[in-house]
């Protein structure tokens, strides 16, 4: 099945007696195929209801709408009933008040391959939104507060009018109730590397009944939420984490980004086509040459990658999925340290390096009192980010004369911040 609507409603049913036959029309005409799923087609309806008893039982079954019963309380655990409910390839959420008009529908339809969530939004440049001013200037603080404070490039994160491909939705451990759980999901899913597009929206006033938030509940639960996002976006869990780095407020994080991005890019050849491996966010990969290919064994921040407009593939550096000398240029940068110590990813790298070809290689120097010191520091206030992740710790001096043993000649070596060092190595081919 193509795609699945899932609508929360709760004493819905004369909005729903007006919205139901309205989406059938507007599903059925957005391709060649979309019908009703018990008429063999490709859209399936599920409304999840927490026992109303206004008739919604008896609108669903009139408009051909599977009823699905929330277990979980709040708007949240209706969305998580419908999406273990949904089977279509895309899933499209919205609101049953009629505010969410379904002739909106075709515009989110037809960008779905250009995301993976497409938000119809009332606060980017076209959009608008008719409600009482309170609820407006609420609702702008809201998105202003999530967006700054979380670094999000989203208007709109509390629209609940969007368009999902299904196989974001697996994975993801959410865990809010109420109507946070919009922001958790976005924010999740754009940690985890998904593409965010907004398009511009009329939100328009529900035609009947009242709205379900309790301000004081809304109040609490998204300032909850927020605190948990926040120690997710400030995660190496985070999929931009290393993008972000780069503009990073903390003034010793953002010198030691663009002092590596610096050396790295001085010392790399534009000309070779190359290999970034262990890439992730980085935006190294964005400034090497357009052949360049990145690699990483993390999805979520390949799919970030995506953006700097490179080839991207996963696997391990154990066993690099390319042929013998494939590469006149490799960059493995802060990578190693975080390896189980074995000559295996030096082999590899060996392998897909041609003859003469460059390799530049960073990581910290335990050689030197100066990343000590750091890396205590970094461990006390950045707790369970990179700092914990090395398990192999190398110094300068005796990673030089053993990559002589694997065939590389010694060229050039850098600092950041007299710590990190980042070494330049031609390969001979001779031990």
């Amino acid at each position: 099945m193509e795609l699945s609507v899932v609508i929360p409603a709760l004493h819905e049913a004369e909005n729903l007696a007006r919205l139901l036959p309205q989406l059938h029309t507007v599903l059925s005409s957005l391709g060649e195929g979309q019908k009703p799923a018990g008429q063999g087609g490709g859209y399936e309806i599920i409304v999840v209801d927490n026992h109303s008893t206004d008739g919604t039982a008896e609108v669903c079954a009139a408009e051909k709408a599977a009823l699905v019963h929330q277990t979980e309380p709040g708007y949240g655990g209706a969305l998580w009933a419908g999406f273990e409910r949904a089977s279509g390839e895309y899933i499209l959420t919205m609101d049953a008040d009629l505010s969410h008009v379904p002739n909106f529908i075709p515009t989110m339809w037809q960008h779905r391959d250009n995301a993976e969530l497409v938000i119809a939004s009332r606060y980017v440049e076209g959009g608008r939104a008719d409600m009482p001013k309170y609820r407006h200037v609420l609702s702008v603080i809201l998105n202003q507060v999530y967006s700054r404070a979380l670094s999000l490039p989203v208007q709109d994160l509390s629209s609940g009018f969007r368009l999902y491909r299904s196989s974001i939705l697996k994975n993801l451990d959410l865990r809010s109730h109420d109507f946070d759980a919009l922001e958790e999901i976005l924010i999740k899913c754009y940690a985890a590397g998904c593409k965010i597009l907004e398009v511009p929206f009329h939100y328009v006033p529900r035609h009947t009944g009242k709205s379900k938030v309790k301000l004081l509940q809304f109040g609490l639960s998204y300032l909850r939420t927020l605190l948990r996002m926040w120690k997710l976006r400030n995660s190496i869990s985070s999929a931009d984490y290393d993008a972000r780095a780069f503009d990073s407020p903390i003034p010793l994080q953002r010198y030691w980004q663009r002092r590596r991005h610096k050396i790295v890019t001085q010392m790399a050849d534009a000309r070779r086509p190359s290999l970034d491996i262990g890439c992730g966010s980085s935006r190294i990969l964005s400034a090497l040459a357009e052949h360049t290919i990145g690699l990483d064994i993390d999805r979520g921040k390949l799919l970030y990658a995506r953006r700097y407009g490179r080839p991207l593939v996963q696997g391990s550096v154990f066993t690099l999925p390319f042929p013998a000398e494939s590469f006149e240029q490799i960059v493995c940068s802060e990578v190693i340290e975080h390896l189980p110590s074995s000559p295996q990813p030096f082999l590899e790298i060996a392998r897909v390096l041609k003859d003469g070809g460059h390799l530049i290689l960073g990581t910290p120097d335990y050689g030197r009192l100066s990343w000590l010191i750091i890396e205590r520091l970094y461990k006390i206030f950045a707790p369970d980010a990179y700092g914990d992740q090395h398990i192999t710790h190398y110094r300068a001096g005796e990673l030089v004369e053993f990559m002589k043993t694997q065939g590389f000649q010694f060229k050039r070596r850098e600092y950041v911040a007299h710590s990190e060092v980042i070494l330049l190595f031609e390969k001979t081919g001779e031990d």
